[in-house]
């Protein structure tokens, strides 16, 4: 049975280990490379992300977006929304269909 994962910093994502996800607090833009890699091994279907590590991150994220598993979906933080989960809706909108139907070029 696959599992679902939590990444970023330790303040946004405490709170998801009360509903029995397995949270990964990371400190630096490196270990967080490292800990993806490893969540990304089979055993997660689902990995949320802090939107800020998610854009540091983005290069390597993209490694993974052809891949059925895991989905990579990213969360707001406690430094807020930064727009990033709408921002990859538009892009895999675009990518399925060929034009921005839902948006309307926003």
């Amino acid at each position: 049975m696959y599992k679902v994962a939590v990444l970023g910093d330790r303040d946004s994502i405490y709170g998801f280990a009360a509903i029995g996800l397995d949270t990964y607090p990371v400190e630096n833009t490196a270990e967080a490379s490292k800990r993806l890699k490893e969540l990304a091994d089979g055993r997660y279907a689902v990995i949320y992300i802090t939107e800020s590590l998610q854009s540091e991150l983005e290069s390597e994220i993209d490694h993974y977006t052809s891949s059925q598993i895991p989905a990579i979906i990213p969360i707001p933080g406690v430094s807020g929304n930064t727009g990033m989960g709408m921002r990859n809706v538009k892009k895999s909108v675009e990518r399925a269909v060929g034009s921005d139907i839902i948006f309307n070029n926003e």
